[in-house]
């Protein structure tokens, strides 16, 4: 798991592109739904629709209630004119979202569900049966349904951080080694030794211990820039890393 430790970022190009950040573009589009603030929109959901599920899920509605829900929340959600009802207020996407499903949740489920979406297709594809098998890997415990929004967000963003840098590798012809030094982020501290890595990978325990620091340096890039998309403002990162991690 990787740290929670949280520096002031004062780098020039972050704050130069935070004004395109997913969530800024949306809370910027005003009253005009524009075809950039849906696309934006469109992707901050796919990218954090389960925890939305698990939501619902631990709010006691049973499977099929809850993908009825979730997808037609996000339908709705994503409806060309619903981005003229967003609130720059809100902030955080995703205490938008939680605000903007219990408001559903509480007073427009009876119409939702005589409505059955219309008999359309769904305008955001969920695959339903993936999440309750892992809704069902949840762990039975005390956690309140806001509680276990907070920590799957908080793992949906890293899942969207090791994305990204799985890609990067990738695109430089270094899956493998991706695949091998990725270990240092997901396991824990000891886990996998340099030595060992070294020898698996035909190179120095040096030539590792660089690899992994710039790994490092370059996953908490990406994560500061995936919380830039779902905040207002990059005074509200460190704040967001805190909170998320802390729902661990």
């Amino acid at each position: 798991m990787p740290t929670s430790k949280a520096t002031t970022d004062s780098s020039p190009s972050l704050a130069g592109r935070f004004a395109a950040t997913r969530w800024t573009v949306v809370l910027t589009a005003g009253q005009g739904a524009s075809p950039q603030a849906g696309r934006a929109l469109e992707q901050l959901c796919r990218a954090y629709w389960y925890p939305l599920y698990a939501y619902v899920r631990r709010r006691g509605y049973d499977v099929h209630e809850a993908e009825d829900l979730t997808q037609e929340f996000f339908a709705r959600l994503l409806a060309k004119n619903y981005l003229a009802g967003v609130d720059p207020s809100k902030g955080k996407f995703r205490s938008f979202l939680l605000a903007s499903l219990k408001h559903f949740l509480a007073n427009e489920w009876d119409r939702a569900h005589a409505a059955k979406r219309g008999g359309g297709q769904p305008l955001l594809p969920l695959d339903t049966q993936s999440a309750e098998t892992r809704y069902r890997q949840e762990p039975a415990d005390e956690l309140t349904a806001e509680k276990l929004l907070e920590r799957q967000w908080a793992l949906a963003l890293l899942d969207q951080v090791l994305d990204r840098l799985q890609a990067e590798f990738a695109a430089d012809g270094k899956s493998e080694q991706f695949d091998q030094l990725k270990l240092f982020l997901t396991e824990g501290k000891g886990a996998t030794s340099y030595a060992a890595m070294a020898t698996k990978l035909g190179t120095t325990e040096g030539a590792v211990k660089v690899a992994v620091h710039r790994l490092r340096r370059r996953y908490r890039e990406l994560l500061r820039e995936e919380i830039a998309h779902t905040v207002a403002s990059p005074a509200e990162i460190d704040e967001e890393i805190r909170h998320l991690f802390a729902a661990f």
